[in-house]
């Protein structure tokens, strides 16, 4: 008998997990990534749809501050600062609230992203930019509340809010050309200290050739800021790579340059590793 309430209570739990009901959501969610130069725009909401009635002035009042979407926070992110409508903006993620007015729009990028819906206590402090906007009349009706990112040049795109016959166009632009320009001037400088050391590190580690990375670790200390004390790590892998390459005297040399620098700047950890490798290279 208790095998047979076992084998019913398997059998029920498996009818509730496989019974479990499944149903399209009425405003369904929709992600929209987008590259615009080199700044990559990410945007997240759900979709309303308008179902026969009147969506502006009626379903979403004028001069109320809407969720700009539905369900959770409408977000946007932008992975460098950015200009939206001539006005700057951080980089980072922002919730998108809006008040629609029949002859303008407030757009509002909300720092606090954690609401669903609008939040119940508002705070001022977490607008990032506000900024008002005039909307367009549409030649033809949509159904299903929409975010598309338009108009892309190198340096500027197009956030269009569209839904029933109206569309809100909100321009930003991204900073592409400082961006290339960084690059480019930072390409042709050649690798940097920390390149130099990070390859010189990585032989080190996995047994590569001792000369290479002799060579990239002393191009990494020549390359350190002037004017400044050779980091001190830099130090000890040059001598763990001269000690690996038979050179202990050189490496005990190098060792107590990095020991005095670490003992400088109070860095116990690398002054007791030196002091430890200067110990057992001189045997």
């Amino acid at each position: 008998m208790r095998k047979i309430i076992v084998m019913l209570a398997v059998v029920l739990a498996n009818f509730v997990v496989e019974a479990q009901v499944k149903t399209p959501q009425s405003s369904p969610l929709a992600k929209v990534e987008q590259v615009v130069g080199l700044t990559t725009v990410q945007v997240e909401y759900s979709r309303p749809s308008a179902k026969g009635r009147t969506v502006y002035g009626d379903l979403v009042p004028f001069g109320k501050m809407w969720r700009t979407g539905a369900n959770a926070n409408t977000t946007i992110s932008f992975s460098e600062d950015v200009k939206v409508a001539g006005k700057d903006l951080k980089k980072g993620k922002y919730a998108l609230f809006t008040t629609p007015k029949a002859d303008s729009w407030d757009v509002i990028f909300y720092k606090d992203i954690n609401n669903w819906g609008l939040p119940e206590n508002w705070d001022e402090t977490n607008v990032a930019l506000k900024v008002s906007l005039k909307p367009e009349t549409l030649n033809k009706s949509v159904e299903s509340f929409s975010i598309f990112l338009n108009n892309l040049t190198n340096d500027t795109g197009v956030i269009e809010l569209s839904w029933e016959r109206t569309l809100v166009a909100i321009p930003f632009s991204v900073p592409t050309q400082d961006m290339a320009m960084k690059s480019i001037e930072k390409t042709l400088a050649g690798p940097s200290a920390g390149d130099y050391f990070s390859a010189a590190q990585y032989f080190y580690q996995t047994n590569g050739d001792m000369t290479k990375a002799l060579s990239w670790v002393n191009s990494a200390i020549s390359n350190s800021p002037k004017g400044q004390d050779v980091p001190f790590w830099y130090l000890r892998l040059k001598s763990l790579i001269q000690a690996k390459s038979g050179d202990k005297k050189g490496a005990i040399a190098t060792a107590k340059e990095s020991l005095a620098l670490a003992t400088k700047a109070g860095n116990g950890d690398y002054e007791k590793m030196n002091k430890d490798s200067i110990a057992e290279w001189s045997k």
